[in-house]
């Protein structure tokens, strides 16, 4: 997600095409194209320019809608929308036949196509397998020198990840799951081993010493292993601990 002004001029954009299976935008007022993954304007006059990042969630609706009561929706296309669960069946159909950008298959680490959490911080850059959060969340890790926590959400799906640091101290995380004896699905806390606050999955400290206090969010990106690996080819690849 990206800011759409540059240089104070806001541009509007449209779909032009797909380069690397990532769409390329238009902006009607320069004719530029930008790389959606990037934010960078790959050719015309604009090009080489940078549009400013805006923080965003990788978040399933509902768990955003039981944060966000007041939030607005977009309005789905009627068209597509009249095609119920067809479109996006169809569209990853197509998606699963294209063949990866040539080249992208060469790091035997992961499949092409795995599923990846994408971090970069302290300039450093880290791909967590969505299979492997999806075994052990949260995730205790530190990046470069920045102590971080990524997690799953309640759906086993959504995923936050922050800076595991209060006042300078770094907090230990587990997690403990509100319901059935053995589930480990469903609505869960967050305590950290330091002061046994109690944390939701928004980063707050609901209960606890650290009541009220907020983990600095750090930015995530969902993306395929070839793609994610093209942007930042020195990434390290998370390897899950004993179980």
């Amino acid at each position: 997600m990206w800011e759409s002004t540059v240089d104070g001029r806001v541009l509007h954009f449209s779909l032009a095409g797909i380069n690397n299976q990532n769409f390329i935008m238009r902006d009607d007022e320069t004719g530029s194209w930008w790389q959606q993954v990037t934010g960078v304007a790959i050719h015309g006059p604009l090009k080489g320019r940078q549009l400013k990042a805006v923080f965003h969630d990788e978040l399933s609706f509902s768990i955003w809608k039981r944060e966000r009561v007041d939030g607005r929706v977009l309005k789905p296309d009627e068209r597509i929308a009249a095609l119920g669960n067809r479109y996006e069946a169809d569209w990853e159909l197509q998606v699963a036949r294209m063949r990866v950008v040539q080249g992208t298959d060469v790091d035997k680490r992961l499949a092409p196509r795995t599923l990846v959490v994408g971090i970069t911080v302290d300039g450093k850059s880290v791909a967590y397998p969505l299979s492997a959060l999806q075994k052990q969340s949260p995730i205790i890790d530190v990046i470069g020198s920045v102590p971080i926590v990524v997690m799953l959400g309640e759906d086993n799906r959504s995923v936050r990840a922050f800076e595991r640091t209060i006042d300078g101290r770094k907090l230990e995380f587990f997690r403990k799951t509100i319901g059935p004896a053995n589930s480990d699905r469903g609505p869960f806390q967050l305590i950290d081993a330091e002061t046994s606050s109690i944390w939701n999955f928004e980063g707050k400290g609901a209960n606890g010493p650290l009541a009220g206090r907020q983990l600095k969010k750090i930015f995530v990106l969902e993306d395929y292993w070839f793609d994610w690996r093209l942007y930042h080819p020195d990434t390290s690849i998370y390897a899950i601990g004993p179980q």
